[in-house]
């Protein structure tokens, strides 16, 4: 390939093909009856996970089964992954050499191990005896090797350097920071294979559980033909605008980020389309492609259906699939938003042309969208009426009369698709542009909305589990693939009735295999970067790269933030997103909250894992490895690393906001009402499009160097308004100690107070602080909510000494790295009280002041000189 981007020439569709399936699903592909064989398996690894996650799968599945699932998914990721990957770039592609079959079904039955020696495992207590360490040895051996071929060698790389610490730890060549005594072979083996504290750990179920089923969903949605569909609407909606197709772009990767979690797959699907339009109205190749990058890779953030980093978070932060959206749901939003601007900005400042004849206004275009969205929303939320009228009326058959309701929308939405022409893919490259009309194509795929309702409702109106949810939505669209072929054709009268059939049977098979191919890499990648968190369980250097971080932050936290963000693009630049992930949160997060604490700010896990993941996913932007831009690139025929640059310059308001969010969690609609978050919706949209003008050097006419850095200054004004608040009034006044008590009887109900604790470390013994948040709930007396917070103090010679709190009270955990029980004591040394301040928003009114007389000066320049320049 490195070839072909030399050239920079855009590839033939083949060859694009090839770019994603040897990225995303192995570039073998073996025919005859090998190519069925492995066809099979990769069917039944998709039914087999279809059924895992189905109501029915403790009454289907024999219950070994059911309990081992991770390691029968292992197997499958595992015995593909030699089957669909070849070792070198040499190697065969059309058949399958005898050592890769040998290695796969090796690799398998070692991930299956557990499963078929269950019980000589449970009788040992879970510990490796010495034939369990050297088959378990083999299988991380056989499973990096897996790796290397579906990932890359970065990830096999960083998963073998932690395992030789695990081994060579104690060797005088490792530094003293990060030395420990070491771990016999047998130690080792019994952790990262045989229990669940290695490969076969959180991360690997979190793959098995949801991953698998969101993966397939979006196969099974692209088979049945809704990313043509949404591509289609989107240039519709948008392509007759200034700069139009590259905000159909925008959007089209937005709502194909739905179906494919992968950013290059994205890339190639919509960019074979919008690149050559974007370029044709006057992007370059480099900007064209850029454009795309960013569109693509944003739509893992966008919910309801995130990367599968997003469900790692369930499992990590401890919260719901559900509040993990919510407070995804903001940053995504505006981030696209902006991406929808920067856009327009450069077709504005280039005064490019549009396409097309038809004139239809930005006005209405935004107000139809909007609509939409609103629409779509209020349908998702509003069938739980009808739902609990149906359970209401029957309840022993609510079931069955909903799933009759539901095919009843869908035959009665296919008919009315039925009555206009199927949408086939056009050409960009022809001659005369004719961009679909809304209006016209709306019809063709409205049922193709059902499976996301299905999917929406059971998430977050139901709060059913990911998995569960994920598999009614599958569900339906196993019935959408198997029949809007041949109902289509009995609603327009045609008699091929078999073949239609036979076709969609074929739709649903291959759409299987494409679910099964797809997860290969991110099976492998969750197994592997087990080894890793593994590695910090076992040998405890989280803390030392903890200590580590702290040491070069100098205890700043902007800065520990910025070295954590680095951390994530370098190390993205070998790993895939939700690798990467696993790597720098298992490392990072629980250091991001402490340093917060010691600093006074309390930072809610959740952010610091979404500023993880937001750093994960740019990593596939960022040059000179970002393998999405080099996707792009493939489409435009331009430059690559000039490609990464400038999709770089058009992320920064991805890189921007998790900075933001970190110091106000109110952009994550933490603990606010409905009405202050829409406030902080609408501040937030005002902010991040004031940001891109500033960045972009473009408002309403060129701006000039103090405008741009005035537009930013205000951007900052409307992201951070407590940081200006906070600075004319504090947001707290400081109480004595031994006044604790007096505060805590005045607090009211939903009060909080911050207690700032120092004491020494149960590690190293010196002083450390942290800060407590004491959030006083119903009424009683200041000694019973101390009791109820678990505190036990005692005031000695003016000093607030503080005992170890009570097991399973909410300071457990925080203060269990205290040392209670050294000669100097844990004690309180300020009392924090709220204090009243005037509502944060009224600093909006002088930045949006500010903003009206940046308005004001250009627009005065655009008058005297007569055209935007």
């Amino acid at each position: 390939m490195a070839d072909k981007r030399v050239e920079n020439r855009a590839l033939s569709e083949e060859e694009l093909q090839d770019l994603v399936s040897s990225s995303d699903a192995g570039a073998r592909n073996p025919v005859g009856a090998v190519g069925t064989l492995l066809a099979v398996v990769a069917v039944v690894w998709s039914l087999f996970q279809v059924v895992l996650a189905s109501p029915l799968s403790n009454y289907i599945l024999p219950g070994d089964i059911v309990n081992n699932s991770r390691q029968v998914h292992l197997a499958f990721a595992v015995f593909l992954a030699f089957m669909a990957y070849p070792a070198l770039k040499s190697s065969p592609r059309d058949h399958i050499p005898l050592q890769d079959w040998f290695m796969g079904l090796l690799g398998a039955f070692i991930a299956m191990y557990g499963f078929f020696f269950y019980q000589k495992i449970v009788d040992a207590g879970g510990l490796a005896d010495d034939v369990d360490k050297w088959v378990a040895l083999v299988g991380l051996l056989i499973l990096f090797e897996g790796a290397r071929r579906a990932l890359g060698p970065a990830m096999a790389i960083i998963a073998v350097i932690f395992l030789g610490y695990v081994f060579f730890g104690s060797s005088e060549w490792v530094p003293d920071v990060i030395r420990w005594k070491g771990a016999s072979l047998k130690k080792a083996m019994s952790h990262m294979w045989i229990t669940s504290e290695g490969v076969f750990g959180i991360a690997l179920g979190v793959s098995t559980k949801f991953v698998f089923l969101f993966v397939l969903f979006g196969a099974l949605l692209d088979k049945a033909g809704a990313g043509n569909y949404f591509i289609k609407m989107a240039f519709g909606a948008l392509g007759h605008l200034k700069g139009g197709p590259a905000k159909a772009a925008v959007v089209g990767s937005a709502a194909t980020g739905l179906i494919s979690g992968s950013s290059i797959a994205n890339v190639v699907t919509t960019g074979t389309f919008t690149i050559p339009l974007m370029k044709r109205v006057g992007f370059s190749s480099e900007k064209a492609g850029a454009v795309e990058v960013a569109s693509s890779v944003n739509g893992q953030i966008m919910p309801p259906v995130m990367g599968a980093a997003a469900f790692l978070m369930v499992e990590y932060v401890g919260i719901s699939y559900v509040e993990v959206i919510t407070h995804a749901f903001l940053p995504a939003t505006i981030s696209y938003i902006a991406l929808v601007y920067i856009v327009h900005l450069e077709a504005v400042k280039n005064n490019m042309p549009t396409l097309g004849n038809r004139v239809v206004s930005m006005g209405k275009t935004i107000g139809g969208m909007a609509a939409f969205f609103v629409g779509f929303a209020a349908l998702c939320y509003g069938v739980q009426y009808p739902v609990s009228w149906i359970v209401a009326a029957v309840p022993g058959m609510s079931g069955t009369v909903m799933s009759v309701l539901i095919f009843a929308a869908y035959a009665g939405l296919l008919y009315l698709a039925s009555t206009v022409p199927d949408l086939e893919p056009d050409d960009p490259n022809a001659e005369v542009v004719e961009l679909p009309v809304v209006g016209e194509i709306y019809k063709s795929g409205l049922y193709f909305l059902l499976p996301i309702i299905v999917l929406v409702y059971f998430l977050m109106i139901e709060q059913k589990s990911p998995g569960l949810s994920a598999f009614w939505a599958t569900a339906l669209l196993f019935v959408i693939l198997l029949t809007q072929r041949p109902l289509k054709a009995m609603f327009r009268g045609q008699s091929d009735t078999a073949n239609h059939i036979k076709a969609g049977v074929g739709d649903l098979v291959q759409g299987l295999i494409d679910g099964a191919r797809n997860m290969i890499g991110i099976g492998l990648a969750t197994a592997t970067a087990g080894v890793i968190v593994g590695t910090v369980t076992l040998t405890g250097v989280g803390q030392v790269m903890a200590d580590l971080v702290e040491f070069l932050s100098g205890g700043n936290l902007i800065l520990m933030l910025v070295l954590v963000g680095l951390l994530s693009l370098i190390l993205g630049m070998g790993l895939p997103t939700t690798a990467n992930y696993i790597v720098v949160s298992s490392l990072m997060a629980g250091v991001v909250v402490e340093l917060g604490a010691q600093s006074g700010l309390i930072v809610p896990l959740i952010a610091v894992h979404l500023f993880v993941f937001y750093f994960g996913i740019m990593a596939d932007v960022t040059p000179p490895v970002g393998l999405a831009s080099f996707a792009a690139a493939a489409v435009s025929g331009g430059d690559a690393i000039r490609t990464g640059f400038v999709a770089f310059f058009y992320s920064l308001r991805t890189v921007a906001l998790p900075f933001v969010f970190i110091f106000n969690t109110d952009l994550l609609l933490i603990d606010v009402t409905w009405l202050q978050g829409i406030v902080v919706f609408i501040s937030a949209t005002i902010a991040i499009l004031v940001f891109t003008a500033g960045t972009m050097g473009y408002f309403l006419t060129r701006s000039r160097i103090y405008e741009s850095i005035a537009l930013v200054l205000v951007a900052f004004v409307m992201f951070r308004p407590d940081y200006v608040i906070n600075h004319l009034q504090p947001p707290f006044k400081l109480i004595a100690p031994a006044g604790i008590s007096d505060a805590l009887g005045a607090a009211s109900d939903g009060d909080e107070l911050r207690l700032i604790v120092s004491g020494p470390d149960f590690d190293t013994g010196e002083t450390k602080e942290t800060t407590l948040v004491l959030t006083v709930e119903g009424e009683g007396t200041a000694e019973q909510r101390l009791e109820a917070a678990g505190l036990l103090l005692l005031e000695e010679d003016g000093v607030m000494k503080m005992d170890e709190p009570m097991f399973g009270t909410p300071f457990s955990d925080t203060m269990s790295s205290f040392d209670f029980y050294g000669d100097d004591p844990v004690q309180i040394t300020t009392v924090k009280a709220p204090a009243k301040q005037m509502p944060q928003e009224i600093v909006f009114l002088p930045a949006l002041l500010l903003l009206g007389l940046i308005a004001f000066l250009q627009r005065a320049r655009i008058s005297r000189e007569g055209v935007p320049a």
